[in-house]
């Protein structure tokens, strides 16, 4: 009996064949990352050189007590001292408070002196130490071995013209971008603001 029943509620042959479920489509997006790979992105690849770059550059300044962050600043001074804190953070594009932050650490460091602007009170200018100044010495070469590095294998023949379609990547997406009317209420600021030092590092 319970074998007779058992037959009775099974299937007939072929219908689980018959009404079996699609399998699901990839979504778009699934099939959008796998038309475009990372590795065909000039925006990811230039991301990783560039976090390579602050790899090979962070180890060799560090060994003279100098962090990249502090990097950014010093470079900026360099070429032109004297800065207010506001300045610098606009030449570096960093967040006033990371500015803020590097240069308590510089100057307990003995690279920079603050002054109050003699003009306006409420502004404080950065001026480099005499180790500050000394280090450009010492720290720039650096910067040109880690290009070296970098650029070996590559013709010297192709070196400006790679410099010159990186500027225009960058001028293509300077062009682009989007007017404030165009974005989201409450998307302006985001998009407008410095980024942090550790969003500098780790998100391109």
């Amino acid at each position: 009996m319970q074998r007779y029943l058992s037959i009775l509620s099974s299937p007939p042959p072929g219908y689980r064949q018959a009404h079996k479920k699609p399998a699901a489509a990839a979504s778009p997006a699934r099939k959008a990352a796998a038309d475009f790979p990372p590795d065909q992105s000039v925006g990811y690849l230039v991301r990783e050189a560039h976090r390579a770059f602050l790899r090979a550059l962070g180890a060799r300044v560090s060994r003279h007590g100098v962090s990249i962050g502090m990097w950014y600043f010093l470079r900026a001074l360099w070429e032109e001292d004297g800065l207010t804190q506001r300045e610098l953070s606009r030449r570096v594009r960093m967040m006033e408070p990371t500015t803020a932050t590097a240069l308590e650490s510089m100057e307990r460091r003995g690279l920079i002196s603050r002054t109050r602007n003699s003009v306006d009170r409420r502004k404080v200018n950065i001026h480099l130490t005499d180790e500050g100044q000394r280090l450009r010495e010492v720290l720039l070469p650096y910067a040109r071995e880690v290009n070296r590095v970098a650029l070996a294998g590559i013709s010297a023949k192709k070196i400006p013209l790679l410099r010159e379609q990186l500027d225009r990547i960058k001028r293509n997406l300077d062009a682009d971008a989007i007017p404030d009317a165009a974005l989201p209420r409450g998307t302006v600021a985001q998009a407008r603001r410095p980024v942090s030092l550790r969003e500098a590092r780790y998100k391109g």
